[in-house]
């Protein structure tokens, strides 16, 4: 319940406007000919403008293959939408570290068994022991006694992807 509300607001996610009008003039920086689309070298400037880094040629690929062939790049509504879903999935990871954060209350960057049971009292405290075990034993993917972050994220989203 608790994790799949958090799921549940970043897919509700709208940009404000001035986001949005801010996402509008990256392209157009980056669109520096004003050809009405950002190409291969564009597309990889914008992202280092809105996000910080520049993205992997696996990333790059993956976007261009969806680019309609006839637009030689990513026309302004393409872009807009893929900026939209890599917030989105920013503001997702963003909140699953928060909640990992949250139960993690002694900054290990991992969560005990006894990690586990706090937390669950405060959100679940009728949830018997050995279901919050099972759980535990279930998240904890390479069963060293340790939630990574990793193990974490990976829990929620295959969780996600189950319901």
């Amino acid at each position: 319940m608790f994790f799949s509300e958090a799921r549940a607001r970043s897919r509700t996610w709208e940009a404000s406007p001035s986001e949005h009008r801010m996402w509008v003039e990256v392209f157009k920086a980056c669109d520096e000919d004003h050809k009405g689309y950002l190409s291969r070298e564009d597309f990889k400037i914008a992202v280092v403008m809105l996000f910080g880094y520049k993205p992997s040629k696996i990333e790059v690929d993956s976007v261009m293959s969806s680019v309609n062939p006839n637009t030689s790049g990513i026309l302004l509504e393409g872009f807009l939408n893929i900026v939209r879903k890599k917030k989105e999935a920013q503001r997702y990871r963003n909140e699953v570290r928060h909640i990992f954060t949250a139960f993690d209350t002694y900054y290990r960057g991992f969560l005990t068994l006894e990690d586990f049971k706090k937390a669950f009292r405060q959100v679940a405290p009728k949830l018997p022991e050995r279901t919050i075990l099972e759980v535990f034993r279930e998240v904890d993917q390479d069963s060293d006694g340790h939630v990574s972050f990793r193990d974490f994220e990976y829990a929620l989203n295959y969780g996600q992807k189950e319901a």
